[in-house]
């Protein structure tokens, strides 16, 4: 019998819930709307990889530190692999086309190709796609 595999649930806060739920829909993510209400939003990314946003209000239940103001530093970088190259662009023009900002110049190797943006309240995010072939050597 095989375990379970290890979900992951990226917590970030937010300033309007309903703006970010809106973002990130129209990049073509998922709002489980079990898990969603007045303070939160559930984004299903993947079947193991969700965004929960959290109002910054209660986020703070969360921990006793002071929250970062993601649009003047940066914490972490959530990056997501994607099919192919076209998924790369696709998804980073979405974001900006819904009013993400773009992070840093796109990245391209060749064998690996990336671009990255902002949310909506300065979460850095990267989409990645490498060649399988590549990865394997």
């Amino acid at each position: 019998m095989s375990a379970a595999p290890t979900k992951v649930f990226i917590n970030l806060p937010v300033q309007d819930l309903g703006k970010s739920i809106a973002f990130f829909e129209q990049l073509g993510f998922s709002n489980d709307k079990n898990f969603t209400d007045e303070n939160a939003g559930a984004i299903v990314i993947s079947d193991t990889i969700h965004v929960m946003l959290l109002k910054e209000q209660f986020f703070q239940t969360f921990t006793k530190k002071e929250i970062a103001d993601a649009t003047k530093s940066t914490e972490a970088i959530v990056c997501l692999s994607a099919e192919s190259r076209a998924a790369v662009d696709e998804l980073a023009d979405k974001a900006l086309a819904a009013g993400g900002q773009p992070a840093n110049d796109p990245q391209d190797h060749g064998f690996m190709y990336g671009r990255s943006f902002q949310d909506l309240d300065g979460h850095h995010w990267e989409i990645m796609w490498m060649d399988p072939s590549a990865a394997q050597q």
